[in-house]
């Protein structure tokens, strides 16, 4: 299985997950998605991922972003590990994880790497957009939990790059100035951003963000 790009299609699938059965393509409809991988149930880091993406869906609702997560173990198991998860961290697990037994998803995701452990899943990230394109992976080993925070800082980029020809600069938050997009000649851009155009250089010009 070739390794997914950003830009490619995500895959569709149909799988048993911790709500039922569920189609990944119907779930997510036509907003922003998020999918993100665990090696298996009832592992420390993954508790706490789990529970603070929990803690975080409502903002991810404001974005119209929807999260499916996936473990290799069983459905019956997940529900188990919810149970744990709710206790330990204070939350109600409120989004599906799919229970990839037979590592159909985690084939198509390529979310198994040998080299790391050659039948559990990596703890991969994949954030997916409107059109079904993938726009960002990340893979984090087993002993770094993944930074909810930075989830929501790219999807925030994203959903405004997405819209405006702009580009987010390093450490970007919602809010702060953002970069003009370089094919832009400066007198256009001080025409398509009325919030003003600082060039600092002819090819990093900043606007105040367009959304705030």
């Amino acid at each position: 299985m070739a390794t997914l790009r950003l830009g490619d299609t995500a895959p569709d699938f149909t799988a048993v997950t911790s709500e039922g059965t569920l189609n990944f393509y119907d779930y997510l409809g036509d907003g922003w998605g998020i999918l993100f991988s665990h090696p298996a149930d009832f592992t420390p880091v993954c508790t706490t991922e789990l529970g603070t993406a929990a803690k975080f869906k409502g903002e991810f609702d404001k974005r119209n972003v929807k999260m499916m997560a996936l473990s290799v173990d069983g459905a019956e198991s997940h529900k188990e590990w919810i149970k744990d998860i709710n206790e330990t961290q204070h939350t109600n697990v409120n989004f599906p994880i799919i229970a990839d037994e037979d590592r159909k998803v985690s084939d198509l995701y390529d979310m198994i790497h040998p080299n790391a452990n050659d039948t559990f899943t990596v703890r991969s990230v994949f954030i997916i957009g409107p059109d079904k394109k993938v726009k960002l992976t990340l893979t984090y080993p087993a002993s770094t939990g993944r930074n909810f925070y930075e989830l929501l800082r790219v999807v925030d980029s994203l959903q405004l790059t997405a819209n405006h020809k702009v580009a987010t600069p390093a450490n970007w938050e919602h809010g702060e100035k953002v970069v003009v997009s370089p094919a832009i000649p400066t007198e256009e851009a001080k025409g398509m951003f009325p919030k003003g155009v600082e060039e600092i250089k002819p090819y990093l010009r900043l606007t105040p963000d367009p959304t705030a």
